[in-house]
């Protein structure tokens, strides 16, 4: 099998002030070859400490990526260390330069001395123009290892990693193991009460399947991998373990694929041609915002109407003033009425609605902080429950939102 090690490169990486995730995706990307990634380092903008990660990284596996460190500014020495593991000097490469000059072009700027450095290559690299930036992607080869140097602006790595770098990559290398997931969604389980289910199922897996549990609150993504020579086998021994798992946890599972709750809901929305509406209290819009990071959310999602006080429930969502004087905001009643309306005003065929304490003050014994009513609209009818959720105002919103979500989707299937 093919091994790949990540090395990240960038004191604002270090510090925190810049979130990694160009690690996160190429391991994505790598793994979906049936490669495996066994490491992912982080260094900083440092000689030694980038000679030393990527030497390790040699020694391990087959391919490196490196991403970051690679701009036009002092601090920015990979190429010069890169040199001290592979050889070569720093040469000015025509191709380069005028893809250089081409980019900054199109950006609209004039090239000054340090953007045109980027044209300025080790001797020892094979250059891949980068398309969409001025810091060139090299390769090194080393005894038969690879390496490349990726720039750390993520939409650069991504499109060259997509475009041009992933399709030579498979080319390169020829695969002796095969590896494949199967992944599964799995909703209305504790991570322990979903492995006490599993633990005969888990008992029986051949030697090269593993069976991985990665929860978040509300949901748990359920992994098969198998490692193997022979793909044909592989893929039928797991098609067969998905079909037993399936038989054994049914409605808990609602997605084999390793998409985010969001998705699922959208995709069950396109399915059945219907619309959605959010109507929020607790939740503060967090509803909307998870539903409208998918792209294409606009096919289906009308909008949402952020309804805290108790006058914009009745203002804007129809709610009568005298249900909620006499049942209190937080109350099936209201929260139903909530839902009604946001259909209503939003014209859709479904909605989702909250209204809870979030706390850390507000509530009460009746209704203690934690409290969430949630109701979910479909054509079919409306359904409502109310939930105690633990921890600080943070959580409580987001198991709320992810509840909220999941009940709908139940709904829907």
């Amino acid at each position: 099998m093919i091994t790949v090690s990540i090395v990240v490169i960038g004191d604002e990486i270090l510090i925190g002030q810049v979130v990694d995730t160009n690690s996160g995706w190429l391991a994505k990307q790598i793994n979906s070859l049936g490669w495996k990634v066994r490491c992912v380092r982080t260094v900083a903008d440092d000689s030694v400490q980038i000679k030393n990660a990527v030497e390790a990284a040699l020694d391990e596996s087959d391919l490196v990526l490196t991403t970051g460190g690679l701009g036009p500014t002092k601090d920015d020495i990979t190429k010069t260390t890169l040199m001290q593991i592979f050889g070569g000097t720093l040469v000015r490469d025509s191709e380069t330069e005028k893809n250089v000059l081409r980019v900054v072009e199109k950006l609209g700027f004039k090239i000054n001395d340090l953007t045109a450095a980027q044209a300025d290559v080790p001797s020892s690299c094979t250059v891949i123009q980068n398309t969409v930036g001025t810091a060139p992607i090299m390769m090194f080869n080393k005894n038969g290892k690879i390496l490349i140097a990726l720039p750390g602006v993520p939409f650069e790595t991504e499109t060259m990693m997509q475009n041009v770098v992933i399709p030579m990559l498979a080319k390169h290398f020829s695969n002796d193991e095969y590896l494949e997931h199967r992944t599964f969604i799995v909703v209305n389980n504790t991570e322990s009460g979903l492995a006490t289910r599993l633990t005969d199922f888990e008992n029986s897996l051949p030697q090269y399947v593993k069976l991985a549990y990665l929860p978040t609150p509300g949901v748990i993504r359920l992994r098969l991998t198998g490692i193997y020579s022979d793909e044909v086998k592989l893929k039928s021994t797991l098609d067969e373990l998905s079909e037993l798992l399936t038989r054994i946890l049914g409605k808990n599972i609602i997605c084999y694929e390793d998409k985010s709750i969001e998705q699922i809901l959208g995709d069950l929305l396109n399915k059945h041609g219907y619309s959605l509406a959010t109507a929020e209290s607790c939740t503060g819009g967090n509803i909307a915002h998870r539903i409208t990071t998918v792209a294409g959310c606009s096919d289906y999602f009308n909008g949402g109407v952020v309804a805290y006080s108790n006058q914009i429930k009745s203002d804007l969502l129809g709610v009568p003033s005298m249900v909620i004087y006499h049942n209190g905001a937080v109350s099936q009643p209201v929260v139903e009425a909530m839902a009604i309306g946001a259909c209503n005003v939003l014209n859709t065929q479904c909605a989702i609605a909250t209204s809870g304490v979030a706390g850390p003050s507000g509530g009460s014994s009746e209704k203690p902080v934690g409290t969430v009513w949630i109701a979910v609209k479909t054509p079919l009818g409306i359904k409502s429950q109310c939930f105690r959720f633990p921890g600080n105002r943070n959580r409580v919103i987001e198991r709320a939102t992810t509840v909220a979500i999941i009940s709908l989707i139940e709904e829907l299937m």
